[in-house]
């Protein structure tokens, strides 16, 4: 009988192997003869005016980091909820901890005005 870790392995190696080779396989068969106008900076076919240097608030970062992550733990719940009748009790303890530590978390981002969109 074949070991079923074997397959585990053989998806990393060729989940690995596939974007290597594509990124080898161009780069080895791309064009290369750069020149002043390929190196140039593009911008929507419009030469830049001004500094390009533009800084952003970190605040949408923030924001939308703290909407991902609420989010993604949104679709670890949701298979939690549906089978919650069928959960033993320390499942369900374990499920109430989980909510609690995200409750903690929006309260801590809410206090430092993460959540402000100003």
């Amino acid at each position: 009988m074949q070991n079923p870790w074997m397959y585990v392995g053989l998806f990393v190696l060729v989940g690995l192997l596939i974007p290597v080779a594509a990124i080898a396989i161009g780069a080895i068969l791309g064009p290369k003869k750069p020149n002043a106008i390929k190196q140039s900076t593009y911008e929507c076919g419009i030469e830049t005016v001004g500094d390009n240097w533009v800084q952003f608030k970190a605040q949408y970062y923030i924001f939308a980091l703290v909407f991902l992550v609420f989010d993604v733990e949104t679709v670890f719940l949701f298979p939690w909820a549906v089978s919650l009748n069928k959960l033993p009790l320390f499942a369900v303890f374990e499920g109430i901890i989980f909510i609690l530590i995200l409750l903690a978390g929006l309260v801590y981002a809410w206090k430092k005005g993460m959540l402000e969109w100003v």
